[in-house]
């Protein structure tokens, strides 16, 4: 068999798979967060928190929620690693510098996941299973709560109530997230994956010398890496490991569970609205995007030039034999369309256009179909600007799902689009305009130019991926990514509520022969192309000082 083609069926299998999981789960979602009913063991984590999960909350009490909870965990996940070194279980490490201690804790809070240090050197089971571990869980909670908040805000009308951030966030974990990693766990267990509190021990001789591994409860959170859209390895080499990731059919599962409660969420917004063709006009458009990256970057990786390339089938530096240009191909457009950051393959070593790929990627806002509860929001909002760029051709006044977009809404869409690119570039230009932060580069020109790019596209977007050319463990760069993963995480969050709270105080507006149909091929066709050209005319001189330039070289 062909690469391309393998290439090609793994593609169409996974289509497959999101198909047949698309409508039960992103039924059962909607079920879980419109359900008046409380599981037992949720009513135990509301008196435990002291928390009224029945109590409906305006948008400012519910980003005060979200907000408090964030920074508890911040905190939290912080003193654990300082302590570490006094902790049991800590694998003899010591405890993590301060620097480093802020960046991870940001990380992981974030959703982020940017790891500026090895895991199997510096982490041990407590910090990974109590810290790291939960924050995977919690996290990816957060972001589904706040993406349904603003569901509710499109669907409620003449309120300024959006739920209750506990209820959501408990309700996540408990009915969504928790039931589906102990399956997955229990998969990639038997796939090979390991699961165990083993210390450090050795396994062979390497170049002369002695090579120990420490072993770890790797398969739970490998589950819930992917399927939280988190992305943070266990290992240094992360879903390269193959602890983490022993076969071709553990990289498509994994690939899989990435995307499966993007896609289903889907649904939700569609069932919970009661207009399920909305929901597929969402989806349709981010499937688009989605399959024209992964198209364009096989191409760019299966590309024959020279004869090194030739004899090895397409470019494989940095990728694994047992995956191959089509299986990381795959991976990398998901991880990075999606605030995974988990990497099979290194992207600094992708061909200059595949690099470039992974950073438009990012840089679109991860909304095809995006992270956990992030991709939802994130396109719902360029939806709002879509709806809006129609009426201003038309004349009309905007309406989405029956909901006027008047000038405060699309100021909290153009304040939500605009704070992410302001931290990549400033923070970008600040790193290449200081003497110091450029010591940390690899390579120089253009692609020394990408590494820090990349770096603050991932942490901005909330991605956590890296080039594996940049050296950030530094002060500088532990401290500048881990605000920028901070705010860009929380700010635009902020402007999402308030949208939420705007949309939820309306009054519904009747359709008429004049309403744009925003269920058809056509609005979808126009979502995307304001999706490409608003990200296009924002980054391309970026790009163009980077990627491109390597590129076309």
């Amino acid at each position: 068999m062909s690469p391309v083609l393998a290439g090609v069926l793994q593609l169409l299998a996974l289509t497959a798979a999101l198909a047949l999981a698309h409508v039960p789960l992103g039924n059962h979602m909607a079920r879980v967060y419109s359900s008046p009913r409380h599981l037992r063991v949720e009513k135990w984590i509301y008196k435990g928190i002291g928390a009224d999960p029945d109590t409906e909350m305006r948008w400012p009490a519910y980003l005060r929620g979200v907000l408090a909870f964030s920074l508890a965990g911040v905190l939290f996940l912080y003193l654990l690693q300082r302590l570490q070194g006094v902790l049991p279980g800590s694998l003899g490490f010591a405890s993590i510098d301060p620097d480093q201690a802020f960046n991870t804790a940001a990380s992981f809070v974030a959703n982020t996941n940017w790891q500026s240090y090895y895991g199997e050197q510096a982490m041990g089971h407590v910090v990974q299973t109590a810290g790291l571990a939960v924050q995977n869980f919690v996290s990816a909670a957060v972001g589904i709560a706040v993406a349904v908040a603003l569901v509710r805000g499109f669907a409620r009308s003449r309120t300024g109530e959006l739920g209750n951030f506990w209820a959501d966030l408990v309700r996540g974990v408990v009915r969504v997230l928790v039931p589906i990693a102990a399956v997955g766990a229990v998969i990639l267990v038997a796939c090979g994956v390991i699961q165990n509190f083993s210390g450090i021990h050795e396994v062979g001789q390497f170049m002369g010398g002695t090579q120990e591994w420490n072993g770890g409860a790797v398969a739970s959170q490998e589950v819930i890496k992917e399927l939280g859209t988190n992305g943070g390895g266990y290992f240094n080499a992360n879903s390269a490991h193959p602890f983490e990731n022993p076969t071709p059919f553990t990289n498509l599962f994994e690939i899989f569970l990435i995307l499966l409660i993007p896609v289903a969420l889907t649904r939700t917004f569609g069932v919970m609205t009661g207009s399920v063709r909305q929901g597929y006009a969402i989806l349709g458009t981010m499937a688009a995007i989605w399959a024209g990256f992964v198209a364009l970057m096989m191409w760019t990786e299966f590309a024959h030039h020279g004869p090194a390339l030739q004899a090895a089938g397409g470019a494989m530096e940095g990728k694994e034999l047992r995956f191959g240009i089509g299986g990381s191909s795959l991976f990398a457009v998901t991880t990075t369309l999606t605030s995974t950051g988990a990497v099979d393959s290194f992207h600094s070593s992708y061909t200059g256009l595949g690099g470039g790929i992974t950073m438009l990627g990012m840089m679109l806002g991860e909304i095809a179909p995006g992270g956990v509860g992030s991709g939802l929001y994130g396109m719902l909002v360029m939806a709002v600007v879509a709806v809006f760029i129609a009426g201003l051709m038309v004349g009309r006044t905007p309406e989405y799902l029956g909901k006027k977009i008047g000038t405060r809404e699309i100021k909290f869409a153009a304040c939500y689009i605009l704070i992410t690119p302001a931290l990549v570039l400033v923070f970008t230009a600040a790193a290449m305009a200081l003497p110091t932060p450029g010591d940390s580069m690899t390579n120089s020109g253009a692609h020394g130019f990408s590494e820090i790019l990349y770096a603050y596209t991932s942490a901005s977007n909330n991605n956590g991926s890296a080039f594996a050319g940049l050296n950030a463990d530094t002060q500088w760069f532990n401290s500048t990514l881990g605000l920028a993963m901070l705010l860009g995480r929380f700010v635009p969050m902020v402007f999402v509520l308030a949208l939420a709270g705007s949309l939820a105080r309306q009054q519904p507006v009747p359709a008429t022969a004049g309403t744009l149909r925003t269920e058809k091929p056509l609005f979808a066709g126009l979502l995307a192309g304001a999706v490409l050209i608003i990200t296009g005319l924002t980054y391309f001189p970026a790009l163009a000082l980077g990627p491109l330039a390597e590129g076309l070289a």
